[in-house]
């Protein structure tokens, strides 16, 4: 007998002798994702800090826009950016802000409002379609999202069904889906943040809509 017939032999037997087993069918009915165990504000928030975001829990826009008067002097929030006009009522007389163009170069923070929040990831889907447009959400420091619970959503495909129905079907020419600051571990896995994107990602999640 040869090598290979050694070989052959030796792999039909070890084949007879494999017990014969059934694989159960998948059920295909079954939910991918498991089912949030507390209120969809809570994953949300838990999930987004697990990724180094920031959440905080103003009751409505009024205190939202409060709290990041409060934080301005603190983190020496020089170059403030908003192209909102519905933000930019909420912030006059109590946030010094820039809203004119000449002014974006140099921005430090950029506040935008968003299209949803997905609970699942802790993501912030933010799209062209608004004032805020492609770039400030991408360009500053510090990205700050103004939003309210009826804006969350459980899962992603829920996120790209809402703004679907919500743009009945003709898109925004950019949505883009935001989860916790930029970061990068390309060069010798070591972590930097902000290599893309802002280095800071702070949502103003209020109870009330806006």
């Amino acid at each position: 007998m040869t090598s290979r017939e050694n070989i052959l032999g030796r792999l039909t037997e070890a084949r007879e002798r494999r017990p014969q087993g059934t694989t159960r069918e998948p059920d295909l009915s079954a939910p991918i994702y498991h089912e949030p165990k507390g209120s969809l504000a809570d994953w949300f928030q838990e999930n987004l800090e697990l990724v180094a975001g920031t959440v905080y829990r103003p009751k409505n826009l009024t205190e939202a826009t409060e709290l990041i008067a409060e934080l301005q002097p603190k983190e020496n929030w020089e170059r403030v950016f908003c192209a909102d006009p519905k933000l930019q009522a909420a912030l006059n007389g109590k946030v010094t802000y820039q809203k004119e163009v000449a002014d974006f170069p140099e921005l430090q923070v950029g506040i935008t409002p968003c299209e949803f929040l997905v609970a699942h990831l802790g993501s912030v889907m933010i799209s062209s379609a608004g004032a805020s447009g492609r770039r400030l959400h991408v360009f500053p420091e510090t990205h700050i999202v103004v939003a309210h619970q009826r804006q969350l959503v459980k899962f992603l495909d829920d996120a790209m069904e809402a703004i679907q129905a919500k743009y009945h079907g003709s898109l925004p020419s950019s949505i883009t889906n935001i989860t916790g600051p930029s970061r990068t571990a390309d060069i010798e896995k070591t972590l930097v943040m902000g290599m893309h994107g802002p280095k800071k990602l702070i949502v103003m999640l209020c109870d009330e809509p806006f």
